[in-house]
């Protein structure tokens, strides 16, 4: 899968669901600090990426995850992989 495509679906869920608003994503933005995604939209998030990209996120695996840009990039390492 693209990059570009990853991307998108990410930002559309992002949007629709989270309702974060779409000039705030960027791939410098900070998950907490700047698009305010807490532990609860943080399930949701986890939810629809495993519904939409076909695998399970692992916890451990996030725990260095702090932007959106770095969030693109584990995504597109586990779909690519």
């Amino acid at each position: 899968m693209e990059r570009s495509e990853i991307i998108e679906k990410i930002n559309l869920f992002l949007i629709e669901e989270i309702e974060i608003e779409e000039e705030l994503l960027n791939e410098e933005a900070l998950l907490k600090e700047d698009l305010g995604i807490d532990s609860l939209d943080f399930v949701d998030v986890v939810v629809i990426v495993e519904r939409e990209f076909g695998f399970k996120i692992k916890p451990e695996e996030m725990t260095n995850v702090k932007t959106l840009g770095a969030f693109y990039d584990y995504i597109e390492k586990k779909v690519n992989s």
